[in-house]
């Protein structure tokens, strides 16, 4: 961990997350891929490109517990696929979040290649990835906390002593009400940024 420490004292990569990113990602996801491959949110958020990130994804099936059953409006069981994503600098050993989506497997069993982690990163992203099933996003809704880190979340992010974290639940509604997405992540409060952007209607 001392050696952790010691690498976390240099100057690291900051990620400026902001509300704007939901609409960037909803006009991209029914580009061409060609023009969805060469820049993603990770891109987008740090200003880095693609060839400087290391990105990595694991999926897993699961059920939903009383939390993401209420989150989700469904039953506790319901088949859920799990998705956890780790993004990070290639110069640097902590990720920029630890973030896990879980998405309803009767609404994505449709294409197969939903299923699939090797198929990650999705040009485009998840929103791109619904649109192959059909799905278009309404609104997302964040909530937003901070707290301590556990142990383990501080071993992961290699987070300085007393360095807090943000606590961030994103969840996803489609065009007929439904969530369709409930996402998990975890910002280091050491180099996160966040930013809200509120248009408002004019008189």
């Amino acid at each position: 961990m001392a050696e952790a420490y010691e690498e976390d004292r240099r100057p690291r990569t900051r990620a400026v997350r902001d509300n704007r990113r939901h609409q960037w990602e909803k006009d991209r996801a029914r580009q061409p891929e060609d023009l969805r491959r060469r820049t993603g949110a990770t891109e987008r958020d740090t200003g880095l490109d693609s060839r400087n990130l290391v990105f990595h994804a694991s999926y897993r099936e699961t059920k939903a517990d009383a939390g993401l059953a209420d989150a989700f409006g469904v039953p506790e069981g319901t088949a859920l696929l799990e998705r956890a994503y780790r993004t990070r600098c290639a110069t640097e050993g902590a990720p920029f979040s630890l973030s896990t989506s879980y998405l309803r497997r009767d609404l994505i069993a449709a294409n197969p290649a939903l299923l699939d982690e090797t198929n990650e990163p999705w040009p485009g992203g998840t929103q791109s990835q619904l649109h192959t099933v059909g799905i278009e996003l309404d609104r997302i809704e964040e909530r937003l906390t901070a707290r301590p880190p556990t142990p383990e979340e501080t071993r992961r992010l290699r987070l300085p002593p007393g360095e807090p974290v943000i606590a961030l639940r994103k969840i996803s509604y489609d065009v007929q009400d439904r969530v369709v997405d409930v996402t998990d992540v975890t910002l280091p409060g050491d180099r996160t940024e966040l930013r809200f952007t509120t248009p408002l209607e004019r008189w």
